[in-house]
C-alpha cells in the first residue's frame, strides 16, 4: 500500500509539473508528454487488474450501488459502459496472460487491451497477434482485426448473424446541451448499405465545400450527409432548383460498397483459414448473406483465389476502372500504416513517377489520403519498399527507397510466375 500511495503522490507532482503547460520548451513537450503517457498506462492497467476485485469486495452493495459497474462508474467518473467494459477485462486478463503483461509493461493502452481482451477470450489464438498489431496501427484497425478474429472463432457466423439482427435497433435522444443524438446497431450487411450512401453523399459534400474554400472534420460532413439523405428520401434536396411540382427528386447514383469474397468460400458456404468474406471497411459477414447480396445493386463484386492482383497498364495518369477494384481488394482505405482514412487519391510510388515513366501500372501505384499525398509529392516522403499497408517516411529516414543499395544483379525474374485471379461482376 505504501507504494501505491508513493506512486500517487508522484503522479501529483508531475501533474504539478505541467500546470502551465505554456512553460515547457517545445523541444521537451512530446518526451514529456511520451513520460506521462507511459507512467498512464501503467496506472490504467492496475486500476483494470484491480476492478475484480472491487467487485467481490461487494461494497457496492452496502453503499447503496445497484452494482459494481455502477460503483466503478461513480468513483472514476466515467460511464456506466465503460466500467462495465472494464470489469469484463479484468476477469478475462486471469485467462490471457500475455495481455495482462503487455497492459502492464505499457506496450498497449487501456483501451486497446479491452478491445484485445474483448476478441481473445472468444478467440485465445489471435491474442499475440492482436497485441502486435496495437503497437504498429490505430485504434480503428485494431478493432477491425479484432473484429475479424472473433468472426474467425465463431462456430456458427449465419446464426450470429440472425441474432444481430433480431437485436438490431436505433435510439435517439436529447442531451443535457440540447444536442440531438442517434444510436444504432444491426448487422453489417444491413450497415453496409447505409454506411455507402453516407460515404458517397459525404464525398460530394467534401467537394463541394471544398471548393467554396470551407474546411471541417469529416464527421462534420458525415452529419450534413445524414441530413441530406434525409432530405433526399422525402424527394427534397437541399438548395436545388424545383421541378414542375416544386420539388425536385433525384435518382442519385449509388456509392460503391465493395464484397471481398474468395470463390472457395462461395463455393463451400463458409470460410476457412485466412479466407475472406466480408464488405470492405466494415466487417466479415456470413456467406450465405453475401450469397443473398450478391443481387443488390449496391454491391460491386470481386472474387479472387489470393490476395495478388494481376498486373495492368495504363498510358494515362489516373487508373483505369480494372486498377480501381483490384486496389479497392488490397488497400481499402490509404496504403500508410496507421492511417484508416477514406477519402484517397491514386500515388504513383517513389520512383515510378508519372512524368518519367509516362504510363500508370498497378503495382506502381497506392492509395493515399491527401494528407500522405501532399507528404510524397510536396516533401519527398515515400513508403518503404513493400506491399500492403507499410509506413511512409521522410527523405532521409534508412528505410526510404531513395537510400537503399542498388539491386543485386542475377538472372532475370520469371516473367511467367503465377498471379492470382481476378474477377469483378458486371456493373450493377
Amino acid at each position: 500500500m505504501t507504494k501505491v500511495q508513493q506512486a500517487e503522490s508522484a503522479c501529483r507532482a508531475a501533474a504539478a509539473a505541467v500546470r502551465e503547460p505554456d512553460d515547457i520548451p517545445a523541444s521537451e513537450a512530446v518526451r514529456l508528454y511520451e513520460t506521462l503517457e507511459r507512467a498512464g498506462r501503467a496506472i490504467a492497467a492496475s486500476k483494470t487488474l484491480l476492478a475484480k476485485r472491487v467487485a467481490a469486495s461487494e461494497q457496492w452493495k452496502r453503499t447503496g450501488y445497484g452494482s459494481a459497474a455502477e460503483h466503478l462508474a461513480q468513483i472514476s467518473g466515467r460511464s456506466l459502459g465503460a466500467a462495465r467494459s472494464e470489469l469484463e477485462t479484468s476477469d478475462a486478463l486471469t485467462q490471457l496472460g500475455a495481455t495482462k503483461d503487455a497492459l502492464l509493461d505499457g506496450q498497449v493502452s487501456e483501451a486497446q487491451g479491452q478491445i484485445i481482451a474483448n476478441a481473445a477470450t472468444v478467440n485465445p489464438e489471435a491474442e499475440r497477434n492482436l497485441i502486435k498489431k496495437a503497437q504498429r496501427t490505430n485504434h480503428q484497425e485494431l478493432r477491425e482485426e479484432a473484429q475479424k478474429a472473433k468472426a474467425a472463432a465463431d462456430r456458427d457466423p449465419a446464426a450470429t448473424h440472425r441474432r444481430i439482427h433480431a437485436d438490431r435497433r436505433l435510439s435517439r435522444h436529447t442531451d443535457a446541451e440540447g444536442a440531438w443524438n442517434q444510436h444504432a446497431r444491426g448487422t453489417i450487411a444491413d450497415g453496409s448499405i447505409i454506411s455507402s450512401e453516407l460515404d458517397r453523399l459525404t464525398d460530394e459534400i467534401f467537394r463541394a465545400r471544398g471548393k467554396a474554400g470551407t474546411r471541417e472534420c469529416r464527421d462534420a460532413y458525415a452529419f450534413d450527409a445524414l441530413v441530406e439523405m434525409a432530405r433526399r428520401s422525402s424527394g427534397l434536396r437541399h438548395g436545388d432548383a424545383s421541378d414542375r411540382k416544386g420539388t425536385r427528386r433525384l435518382n442519385a447514383p449509388q456509392h460503391l460498397a465493395l464484397l471481398r469474397l474468395d470463390i472457395s468460400a462461395l463455393w463451400r458456404g463458409y470460410v476457412e483459414g485466412d479466407e475472406l468474406c466480408e464488405i470492405t471497411g466494415l466487417g466479415p459477414i456470413p456467406v450465405e448473406v453475401a450469397r443473398e447480396r450478391l443481387g443488390d445493386a449496391v454491391l460491386k463484386l470481386i472474387i479472387t483465389k489470393g490476395v495478388d492482383i494481376a498486373s495492368v497498364t495504363s498510358l494515362t495518369r489516373g487508373p483505369t476502372q480494372a486498377m480501381h477494384y483490384a486496389k479497392l481488394w488490397t488497400s481499402p482505405t490509404c496504403t500508410v500504416e496507421g492511417c484508416t482514412r477514406t477519402i484517397v487519391e491514386y500515388d504513383h510510388v517513389h520512383g515510378a513517377e508519372y512524368k518519367d515513366t509516362r504510363h500508370t501500372r498497378l503495382d506502381e501505384i497506392e492509395r493515399c489520403c491527401h494528407t500522405h499525398h501532399d507528404l510524397h509529392t510536396l516533401h519527398g516522403w515515400a513508403l518503404v519498399a513493400g506491399e500492403g499497408k507499410r509506413p511512409m517516411v521522410a527523405p532521409d529516414d534508412p528505410r526510404h527507397p531513395a537510400n537503399a543499395p542498388p539491386p543485386a544483379t542475377g538472372p532475370p525474374a520469371d516473367a511467367g510466375a503465377e498471379q492470382a485471379d481476378l474477377f469483378t461482376a458486371a456493373n450493377p
